[in-house]
């Protein structure tokens, strides 16, 4: 399940894990302007951790989900 919130600043994306136990902790992600950001509780520490993703990242995250296993490197197409 997941909800989608629009901001002043941010779309907010929030992944609630579903299912079998044991489940993970939600997972909120806030995409701005700039960069992206993840948040997730994290109980043992008793703290939200946060992941700052720059676009460039987060281009390179995405084209990572579909290649198999080496090194790469994008690079902007002729325009």
């Amino acid at each position: 399940m997941f909800t989608i919130e629009h901001d002043f600043d941010a779309t907010v994306v929030t992944l609630v894990d579903e299912g079998d136990a044991p489940l993970q902790e939600d997972l909120v992600i806030n995409a701005f302007e700039d960069c992206v950001t993840i948040e997730q509780w994290d109980p043992r520490l008793n703290e939200v951790r946060k992941l700052t993703f720059s676009l460039g990242q987060l281009r390179d995250l995405q084209a990572a989900l579909d290649l198999p296993e080496g090194i790469y490197q994008l690079r902007p197409t002729g325009g």
